[in-house]
């Protein structure tokens, strides 16, 4: 059981900074079978496979657009310099592919690690150990259907939709991590969902003058978009409504879902989704494209590729071997500072028009909103053995602070405990808490907000409990279900107390407003799945 409790109102520091990812599953590839679906997607036919046991059938590594490959990582016929460049449409394959499949991840890098880091970027809780190889053909998605297909493309209706878009960072993550077939289980089989992948790091967002120019800034969010484009055109040949469709991440997911709330001002059109879902809502300072800090790193990395002496420095940067870039984008991440990120998305005065938080400000947004973090998410990203002082650590943090912004921000936390509690206070406040409670404010009477606390609650804690398998830390059954079945009663109705499951536990769920209810997922002492009060 879980029960409501009035919200617990952070310091506000209205910063912007970022996150990574954390426990979670990855997706055994099935074995496929003469009987198993085939979609007809008119660029190339796939044939999934069905689980008998579950009864969903997976659809792995479905192309949504075509390889963005530099000049000299062509695969066969495929056209290069769509390195950095917008994804494009996915080319005709004949005869039917087998999607049995995982596909090769992006690119991965690391994050900022300018001393030792306590944790392990790779720590997940695995169904299997198989890692897929990296590549930079790797725009692909998966499909997980309860049943098997429809004999013909709806016209209208069918099955609720959730995307879900991985964190890292915008370094780190891949489809593998993520069976989407246990969001359909935990629905009772009610939706269709859908786990993608985008480009990561420099290879996704790249910002500079010359990207602008002559490619795409925010590539990765195009990604991302072309992929929401996709299931728009498609998942109705899967039995799937293209107008119930909710985008849900967690970490830099669930920034990415903030940036496609505030896509276009507010106003993509046609609309690519009626509400979003954010765990752990993460943001990183996101600069204009062509700021101090982006220039800077889109330099560095064309003199570390070779490219100095280029009159045009992105044209030779697509002519890069991609390994030799992965190393120059790897390099770079790894020497930021602490827990932090450098590849991220920035205000590129098109796809994403200003700040975001000056989009919420305006009331400007697509879809409805429901959000979650964790109640300690983000000691992850803090040095343990840190012992700058408040005003390093915050200058540190954020480079392009003037020194009296510094001051009044470090203020605030000046005896809030140790260095490395006031640390906590100032990465958490401005990188995960507060972009919650701008979402919050803007969706007020239009959104439901969860806190997650099973101990310890740190950053991707929470993700165990919708992707389940294996089961999780706490592994209780009736703590699970109304963990899980919020989410996706949320998904199906847009109203979280709309129980498809007569045991569900959880209580009656108020919609936010400013300082009203949230609601608290936690443990008594007792080990029951209810809730303590704070």
């Amino acid at each position: 059981m879980v029960s409501s409790t009035k919200p617990i109102i952070p310091s506000v520091l209205s910063l912007l900074l970022l996150a990574i990812h954390g426990v979670a599953s990855s997706v055994g590839a099935l074995a496929g079978n003469a009987s198993a679906p085939i979609v007809n997607l008119g660029y190339a036919q796939y044939q999934g496979a069905l689980d008998y046991t579950t009864n969903i059938t997976s659809f792995l590594a479905l192309r949504y657009a075509a390889p963005p490959l530099g000049e000299f990582s062509l695969l066969d016929s495929v056209e290069g310099e769509l390195r950095f460049q917008a994804p494009q449409p996915p080319l005709n394959e004949t005869g039917v592919q087998q999607a049995t499949t995982n596909p090769d991840m992006c690119y991965q890098t690391n994050y900022g690690n300018a001393s030792m880091s306590p944790f392990s970027l790779y720590g997940y809780n695995k169904r299997d150990t198989t890692i897929p190889s990296a590549s930079e053909d790797c725009l692909f998605l998966n499909v997980f259907v309860p049943g098997s297909l429809p004999a013909e493309p709806l016209a209208s209706g069918g099955l609720p939709v959730v995307l879900w878009i991985h964190g890292g960072g915008y370094e780190a993550g891949y489809a593998a991590q993520y069976d989407g077939a246990d969001l359909v289980m935990n629905s009772h089989n009610g939706v269709i969902a859908i786990v993608i992948q985008y480009r990561l790091g420099a290879f996704g967002f790249l910002s500079s003058d010359e990207v602008k120019a002559g490619g795409a800034l925010n590539a990765g969010l195009l990604d991302q978009n072309y992929a929401l484009q996709w299931v728009q055109k498609y998942i109705a040949t899967f039995g799937g409504d293209p107008a119930q469709v909710t985008i849900w991440g967690e970490s830099a997911g669930a920034g990415s879902v903030y940036q496609h709330i505030v896509a276009n001002q507010g106003n993509t059109q046609p609309p690519l989704f009626r509400a979003a879902m954010t765990s752990s809502t993460f943001m990183p300072s996101q600069y204009y494209y062509n700021d101090r800090i982006p220039t800077m790193l889109y330099n560095e990395v064309v003199s570390y590729a070779g490219c100095s002496s280029s009159t045009d420095t992105l044209a030779c940067l697509r002519t890069v071997n991609a390994t030799t870039l992965e190393t120059v984008n790897y390099n770079l991440a790894e020497n930021a500072f602490y827990g932090t990120y450098i590849f991220v998305p920035v205000v590129d005065g098109t796809f994403i028009v200003e700040r975001p938080s000056v989009t919420l400000a305006k009331g400007l947004t697509n879809g409805v909103g429901s959000f979650s973090p964790n109640s300690r998410g983000w000691n992850s990203f803090v040095n343990l053995n840190e012992s700058l002082s408040v005003t390093e650590y915050v200058s540190n943090l954020f480079p392009d602070m003037t020194p009296l912004q510094v001051q009044e921000a470090a203020y605030m936390y000046n005896n809030t405990g140790t260095a490395l509690e006031q640390a906590f206070g100032v990465y958490g406040d401005s990188i995960i808490v507060c972009p919650t409670y701008f979402l919050l404010q803007t969706f007020a009477g239009r959104s439901y907000k969860g806190l997650f606390a099973i101990p310890p609650g740190y950053h991707g804690n929470d993700i165990a409990y919708y992707f389940n398998n294996p089961a999780p830390p706490y592994n209780n059954t009736q703590f699970i279900g109304a963990f899980s079945e919020s989410f996706m009663s949320f998904v199906m109705s847009l109203n979280v107390n709309a129980k498809f499951d007569p045991t569900n536990i959880t209580p009656y769920w108020d919609e936010y407003y400013i300082g009203e209810t949230e609601v608290l997922f936690n443990e008594t002492e007792a080990g029951f799945g209810t809730a303590l009060q704070k």
